[in-house]
């Protein structure tokens, strides 16, 4: 499982989650700047103490790096929405001008089911912070409990280098609306696309505007991932203007099979590419020979670990992405 651990760094800083209200034995506090802070509702705080504990606590003016995690106590319904937690950390945007780096929803699949998760509209995270580096996103809510789905609108952010969004169902709507975003200093894009059963409604045709050339010009890696549409997403990448910018490239997590890797030993060439990560796939032995002679040569670091079996039902054969309840 992608997501079966909590983060143990992030974007470089050790992850360190706040402990529950100051008491006589708790530990001295690390400098606000050398730590990811996560917060945490595991001590069944609701998020609103737990948050006026983190800025009474820490000076705010020095955190760079905020990775939330459960934000729901035993008292709340199921899994509250994100969207009262978001407001409460952009109503104190001002006091983080040193903030880079965010994450929503550091969950694992013990916690929570990741398309469980009740998120909101992630843009005003980036209208509110315009020199906020790093974004990423976990969740989708395909169950629709909560009062509004992940999504996201157009904007331009002239900051932002990295953007992650994972889920079991992304929703085509965030695809579309980012392919319409500006952002110049994008260079990476991680997206898990899920299936359609948990919300993921991508297509193909959503995805043409990030590969083509100069929405991103930043860019330098590119993550499709986790999709049902592993083969028909890799026979569009084989011809997409995006990849002769890119670095490193991810079709892993989905249903990669000998169709898709077809398509890219048969399209542009792509040993320009430091690293190719095609794991979690369904790729046949001869094929998965003939992606190593075709890369190795060229120095590219290629994975193709955790090959699956499609399950079979019926005469017929499953395949199946890594995440997506």
């Amino acid at each position: 499982m992608a997501f079966a651990r909590h983060f143990d760094t992030f974007r470089g800083l050790p992850v360190f989650t706040l402990p529950g209200l100051p008491g006589s034995r708790e530990k001295p506090l690390p400098a606000a700047g050398g730590v990811a802070w996560r917060l945490d509702c595991a001590w069944d705080l609701p998020f609103a103490e737990l948050w006026r504990s983190f800025t009474d606590r820490v000076p705010s003016t020095e955190v760079r790096t905020l990775v939330i995690g459960p934000w729901w106590d035993e008292e709340d319904d199921e899994y509250s929405d994100l969207r009262p937690v978001l407001e409460l950390i952009l109503a104190d945007a001002e006091r983080f001008p040193a903030l880079r780096a965010l994450f929503l929803a550091d969950v694992t699949r013990e916690e929570c089911e990741i398309s469980w998760l009740r998120l909101t509209d992630a843009t005003p995270v980036l209208e509110t912070f315009p020199l906020l580096q790093e974004l990423g996103v976990r969740g989708g809510d395909s169950q629709g409990l909560g009062e509004e789905p992940l999504s996201l609108r157009p904007v331009r952010h002239d900051a932002l280098r990295v953007l992650r969004f994972e889920s079991g169902g992304l929703p085509g709507q965030v695809v579309r609306a980012l392919g319409a975003c500006e952002l110049p200093a994008l260079e990476h894009l991680e997206l898990w696309l899920g299936v359609s059963q948990y919300g993921g409604d991508t297509t193909v045709a959503d995805l043409a505007p990030l590969l083509a050339h100069g929405r991103f010009p930043a860019l330098r890696h590119l993550g499709l991932q986790d999709s049902e549409l592993q083969d028909e997403i890799a026979a569009a990448v084989a011809s997409a203007p995006v990849v002769a910018q890119l670095e490193s490239l991810s079709l892993s997590m989905g249903t990669l099979t000998d169709t898709g890797a077809e398509a890219l030993l048969g399209g542009q060439p792509l040993t320009h590419l430091e690293r190719l990560d095609l794991h979690h796939h369904f790729l046949s032995e001869s094929m998965a020979d003939r992606i190593r002679t075709a890369f190795g040569p060229a120095g590219t670091e290629v994975d193709l670990s955790d090959r699956q079996a499609p399950h079979r039902w019926r005469d017929e054969e499953w395949h199946y992405v890594a995440v997506s309840e």
